[in-house]
């Protein structure tokens, strides 16, 4: 039996990624974020050792507050990875590492490819891509980067959750309508990530978020559907409106082509998704 440690346990993604884990009856070891300093060597070489697969949901994800304390930020999402990429190297562990869109300037056109040149606008990107690189040097041949963008889930603290609750406090919303993304929840996002191990996926970058792409302000319209709201209660705006400490990407949609070298489909629609997360459809 595979034999699995979820680094980020207590967070959003590890919730689900250890609902998804012992749904197929694997062996998982746990290890929240007060369980787990991903930056402690010696912890970390301690922890990993006697697992076959990390899958590493620990990161930093305050990303106006990287931009206040870019080297804290870098510590957990840069230097904390490397740690636990050196420790799989030394005990023969497969690490698939969750990633960010935020690794890309975000001014393309099209999909970004998983080779697409990076070029981060912010410290939190900084930072991931530092996450990234560590992975892919110190595993060649069995380090997993899978990129994700605009998550969310049924825990902690995210867009879709903050909406529902808006919907039912406010009259209007208004939400901005010139950044385009794909809306992806966590428990789908889990499931792929289990799913690239069982496939014995080649090494390397995967994009792990839905097919499709929308805006803040088109995703905010379909979940006042989705829960029954009117969706003219939705009101578009610009970014300008809403100056931040961190710059945010227009544009965030990613390309999927690789997962045909895991013999997988690319990730469903993020409508469907959003519709069975508002719905409490189980996956």
């Amino acid at each position: 039996m595979t034999r699995f440690l979820v680094t980020g346990a207590g967070g959003m993604l590890g919730h689900d990624l250890l609902a998804v884990l012992k749904a197929h009856d694997h062996d998982v070891t746990a290890a929240t974020r007060a369980e787990l300093d991903i930056t402690d060597t010696a912890k970390v070489r301690a922890l990993v050792d006697g697992h076959d697969v990390v899958i590493n949901a620990a990161a930093w994800t305050d990303v106006d507050g990287a931009e206040a304390d870019e080297a804290a930020a870098t510590a957990v999402n840069g230097t904390g990875v490397e740690v636990l990429a050196q420790a799989c190297a030394a005990t023969g562990a497969r690490l698939i590492h969750v990633s960010t869109d935020y690794v890309f300037p975000g001014d393309a056109t099209e999909p970004y490819a998983e080779d697409a040149p990076t070029d981060p606008i912010n410290a939190y990107g900084r930072g991931k891509l530092a996450g990234e690189r560590a992975v892919l040097r110190e595993l060649p041949d069995s380090g997993y980067v899978v990129r994700t963008a605009w998550l969310y889930g049924e825990t902690g603290k995210n867009f879709v959750k903050t909406m529902l609750r808006l919907a039912a406090e406010r009259e209007f919303v208004e939400v901005v309508d010139d950044q385009l993304g794909q809306p992806t929840w966590s428990r789908d996002l889990a499931g792929r990530l289990v799913a690239l191990v069982a496939a014995d996926a080649p090494a390397g970058i995967y994009h792990g978020t839905a097919s499709g792409q929308v805006t803040w302000f088109g995703l905010t319209q379909a979940i006042f559907a989705e829960a029954g709201h009117d969706p003219a209660r939705v009101r578009p705006t610009t970014s300008a409106a809403y100056v931040r400490p961190a710059k945010r990407p227009a544009y965030s949609v990613l390309g999927h082509d690789r997962w045909a070298a895991a013999g997988l489909a690319p990730m469903r629609p993020w409508r469907a998704m959003l519709h069975d997360m508002v719905s409490g459809v189980p996956r």
